[in-house]
């Protein structure tokens, strides 16, 4: 029971909400990219994804000085669900439309080369 009660409360921060609508909605992100859309500093940033992969939500695979992090779709059966809820909650919610829209437009730059 702790530990679901640990999932739920990785839940209740408007910042890993929309970490992890982004992540749902564009599969794999680099923390910058993520900065970039949130526009938050890399310390905020970095202290929620934190949260959320020790919590069982996200994966991470460092790519030379560059840590990638994704949702964690393999995990337990209870995260699976929460998923199929969320990717469909989070989607209609204007932060998320928002920083979806941000990050489309600094895709392209070279900020994490």
């Amino acid at each position: 029971m702790k530990q679901t009660a640990r999932i739920f409360k990785a839940l209740a921060d408007e910042t890993r909400l929309r970490i992890l609508a982004l992540l749902i909605a564009e599969g794999e992100l680099c923390v910058c990219k993520i900065m970039a859309a949130l526009q938050l500093p890399q310390s905020t940033v970095s202290r929620h994804l934190a949260y959320l992969k020790n919590t069982g939500w996200l994966h991470d695979r460092r790519e030379g000085v560059w840590m990638h992090y994704s949702v964690d779709e393999q995990g337990s059966a209870f995260h699976g669900g929460m998923i199929d809820f969320l990717r469909t909650r989070l989607a209609a919610l204007p932060t998320a439309v928002s920083d979806l829209e941000r990050l489309a437009t600094c895709t392209d730059s070279d900020m994490c080369a």
